[in-house]
């Protein structure tokens, strides 16, 4: 293995490793928000707040809110403005019995 696709498989398992609610609190970083707005909307102390940040920028090895954007947008953890979406194409129902078949 390259040293490349090592640093691509640390970073991955690091990845994973992020809970629920630090993936909630990366969504509100990325959406703008200070830790004290983030403590006020999901109902918990900023100090708390804090120390997930902390945690957080230790799992995704970035050092700041911007390189933990640009990470969570890298890893498509988060949406902004249809930047980085994926969007899947919706199916009417019946629309596949409207395709004519060989027979």
């Amino acid at each position: 293995m390259s040293g490349s696709e090592s640093s691509q498989t640390n970073l991955s398992a690091k990845e994973q490793s992020l809970s629920d609610r630090e993936l909630q609190i990366v969504e509100l970083v990325a959406s703008g928000l200070t830790n004290q707005e983030i403590s006020k909307k999901l109902d918990i102390s900023k100090r708390t707040v804090d120390n997930h940040i902390s945690n957080i920028l230790t799992k995704t090895s970035t050092g700041n809110r911007v390189a933990l954007v640009r990470w969570a947008l890298q890893w498509g953890k988060v949406c902004l403005d249809q930047v980085n979406c994926c969007v899947l194409p919706t199916v009417e129902i019946g629309e596949e019995a409207n395709h004519e078949h060989p027979s």
